[in-house]
C-alpha cells in the first residue's frame, strides 16, 4: 500500500505576501491558525494580490513566540505589530463576497503604503464573522474560509511539481502555486481523484481543482513575472477555459497537521 505522509505545511498570514513554512499547525473552522486572516486592500476596501501588485511576494512574514507578527521588505524597516480580528469593522471585497474586517492601524497601513507606493491598509477579518464556501462545494455546514480565494485548505502534491517540472525549461518551487499541504508518496496528479481523506484524526475533502492564474508566473523572490510555468500547464492541465493544478480541501473538524502525519485514503 502506498505510504503518502504529509511533507511540508505552510501558512500565508496576509493574504498575497510571502508564506511561513511549518513543522506542525494547528486548524480551526478557517484552515491553518492564522492563515490568511488578514489582506491589503485599496481605498475603496477591495483586497489587492500579486495579481495587480506584485512586490507584495517581496513582503515577508515572520511569526514571533508572543502572538506578535513581524514583517520585512527590500529597503523597509521591519514592521511588528500584533494582529488583531477584535475592534471596529469595516465591509471589505474578496472577490464576490463582502466581509467584515478590522484595520490593523495607521502605523501599518504607512508601511504597506510606504512599500507598495500607493494608499493602501491592512485588514485582518472580524473574529465573529463567518464567510462561508461556495455552497455547490460545502461538504459541511461549518465550511468556511478567512480571505484566501475560496477555501480553507489547498493541497498539492510533490509528484505533482515534479511532473510539472520534467516538462519546464527551468524549474519552479513549490512556492509559485501557493499550497497549505504538500503530499509525498502518491503518483503525479493523484491527489485529482481523491475525495475523503484522514490526517491525524481530522476528515477532509477535497472538493474543487485549484484554478491557476498569473500569480502562478512571479517569481516569488524576486516579484518578476514570466510565462512559466502557466503556459507549459495549459499545455496539458487544461479544462475549458481553466487551467487547473491542486485541490481545493475543507475539513470536518478542528484538529493539528504534523509534517510526517500519514494520510489515510477514504473515499477516490
Amino acid at each position: 500500500m502506498t505510504d503518502i505522509r504529509v511533507s511540508a505545511l505552510y501558512c500565508y498570514p496576509i493574504k498575497s505576501c510571502k508564506g511561513v513554512a511549518l513543522q506542525q499547525a494547528t486548524t480551526d473552522a478557517r484552515g491553518i491558525v492564522g492563515d490568511r486572516r488578514m489582506m491589503v486592500v485599496d481605498e475603496s476596501g477591495t483586497f489587492i494580490s500579486q495579481r495587480e501588485v506584485a512586490r507584495l511576494a517581496l513582503i515577508a512574514p515572520h511569526l514571533n513566540d508572543d502572538g506578535s507578527l513581524t514583517l520585512s521588505a527590500p529597503a523597509m524597516p521591519a514592521l511588528t505589530f500584533w494582529p488583531s480580528g477584535r475592534g471596529p469593522a469595516r465591509p471589505v471585497r474578496v472577490w464576490r463576497d463582502t466581509c467584515l474586517a478590522v484595520d490593523q492601524g495607521d502605523h501599518v497601513a504607512e508601511w504597506f503604503s510606504t512599500f507598495l507606493d500607493m494608499s493602501v491598509r491592512l485588514v485582518h477579518i472580524a473574529d465573529d464573522f463567518v464567510r462561508h464556501v461556495d455552497a455547490r462545494y460545502a461538504r459541511w455546514p461549518t465550511d468556511q474560509t478567512a480571505f484566501a480565494d475560496a477555501y480553507p485548505f489547498l493541497l498539492i502534491s510533490q509528484a505533482s511539481l515534479n511532473a510539472l517540472n520534467a516538462r519546464l525549461p527551468t524549474p519552479v518551487p513549490m512556492n509559485r502555486f501557493r499550497p497549505n499541504i504538500v503530499v509525498d508518496g502518491c503518483p503525479p496528479f493523484a491527489e485529482d481523484e481523491w475525495r475523503d481523506f484522514c490526517i491525524n484524526g481530522i476528515t477532509f475533502s477535497a472538493v474543487k481543482p485549484c484554478a491557476r492564474c498569473v500569480v502562478t508566473t512571479i517569481d516569488q523572490e524576486t516579484a518578476i513575472a514570466s510565462p512559466e510555468p502557466l503556459r507549459t500547464l495549459a499545455s496539458f492541465r487544461a479544462k475549458g477555459q481553466k487551467v487547473l493544478f491542486g485541490q481545493n480541501v475543507v475539513a470536518d473538524r478542528p484538529g493539528s497537521l504534523r509534517v510526517g502525519d500519514s494520510v489515510t485514503l477514504l473515499s477516490v
